[in-house]
């Protein structure tokens, strides 16, 4: 536990202990406080300290003779271990033991860490070093074209070949007189004249 030695002038002097995780201790010459102080230097209400930063601070609460470091009056004044400060003619002694020391450091560096910035809903997206993705939809519509050029390239390419066939039975009729489809059929009959009985096809 954290010590505060209060020394009174022709007093001997006297040590105090609370608990580390009590928030705020204090001294004044009323006997109400947590540590109560008899001198007439002291103010009834004189000084409060404060748990800050992972250690103790010591602020000054409107006395009449103040908080003094060295002859010098303050505010408040951050605690150290193995500190000593004025309250009026009264000598504050502040120890911590090592384990305590080991705490309080470790919280003063968790309460430095920065806190984590809330991603809001209109942060800016991550800039993309690849190409840029087109949307779901305009991905869609171009596969859909992409189908419908393949069907029109094979309509295409049907109509060729039609055209092509076509043009090869005019030529056909204009060279021998005869309709190409006529003269296919003819043929086709041809080759299918039955066999006389017994006989057999090779």
């Amino acid at each position: 536990m954290p010590r505060v030695t209060i020394t009174v002038p022709g007093i001997s002097p006297q040590p105090y202990r609370f608990q580390l995780d009590q928030k705020s201790v204090v001294i004044g010459r009323a006997h109400e406080n947590d540590i109560p102080v008899d001198s007439s230097s002291v103010s009834s209400r004189h000084a409060e300290m404060k748990r800050a930063n992972g250690g103790y601070e010591l602020h000054d609460l409107g006395s009449t003779n103040g908080i003094k470091i060295h002859g010098s009056l303050v505010s408040h004044v951050a605690l150290r271990d193995g500190m000593s400060v004025e309250l009026g003619e009264v000598l504050l002694g502040f120890e911590l033991s090592p384990e305590e020391r080991a705490i309080l450091d470790m919280q003063a560096s968790v309460e430095l860490k920065p806190e984590p910035v809330e991603k809001s809903a209109a942060a800016t997206p991550p800039q993309s070093f690849g190409p840029p993705k087109a949307p779901v939809a305009q991905q869609a519509q171009r596969s859909a074209h992409r189908s419908d050029s393949g069907i029109s390239v094979m309509f295409l390419l049907f109509l060729a070949l039609l055209g092509f066939c076509f043009g090869m039975a005019l030529r056909f009729k204009s060279d021998t007189g005869h309709s190409w489809l006529e003269t296919v059929l003819k043929k086709n009959a041809a080759s299918d004249v039955s066999v006389p009985a017994g006989k057999q096809q090779p």
